[in-house]
């Protein structure tokens, strides 16, 4: 059973705080001279750009909501022509952008699904729900995600994301309730 659906924006969850918006990608560099641009997807999801309409395209300094005219799909980049970038110059000046999506644009979620970004940051609750420290990442394997949890003494353990771990996940209440199964802990 898969827990997350990935988006990387997030500035580290901090309890209830729940991202806005979610990364689904980075331009990484031109392609061909008609303004087209390359872009790492960084969404597990790489037909959702099929269906976008608009992205909000994010560098250091500003942010604008631009118009996507056309998809393509190279390898493991996602191509776009955007609306208003027109050759390789214009492009250029792009790589390294963010592009980034509105919670409310985001790939819809099935039951027992999560955005990384709301996961990060978490409470971690045991059985008798005190606190035995943080969720800190979240890291994708075959079978099940795995999650790194810090805990409060400064250790970190590395717990599968299966329903006979992970009891309950309430992101818009800040915590996860975990089980540890034996031998998670032995040094």
């Amino acid at each position: 059973m898969r827990l997350t659906r990935f988006a990387f924006y997030t500035l580290k969850g901090v309890g209830v705080f729940m991202e806005t918006r979610f990364q689904i990608g980075v331009i990484t560099s031109t392609h061909g001279v008609r303004g087209e641009v390359k872009v790492f997807p960084t969404t597990d999801d790489m037909k959702r750009f099929k269906r976008l309409k608009t992205v909000i395209l994010a560098d250091e300094k500003s942010e604008k909501i631009v118009a996507v005219e056309q998809v393509k799909f190279f390898k493991q980049f996602v191509i776009l022509k955007l609306e208003g970038i027109d050759d390789m110059d214009q492009a250029n000046k792009l790589r390294r952008s963010r592009l980034l999506v509105e919670r409310k644009d985001a790939v819809p979620l099935r039951k027992d699904e999560y955005y990384r970004a709301d996961l990060l940051g978490l409470r971690i609750l045991d059985e008798e729900e005190q606190c035995i420290g943080e969720l800190t990442d979240v890291m994708e394997t075959g079978a099940n995600d795995v999650y790194e949890i810090t805990m409060t003494d400064g250790r970190s353990f590395l717990l599968p994301a299966i329903k006979q771990c992970v009891l309950e996940v309430k992101p818009e209440e800040g915590f996860m309730k975990i089980h540890i199964l034996e031998g998670l802990l032995d040094e």
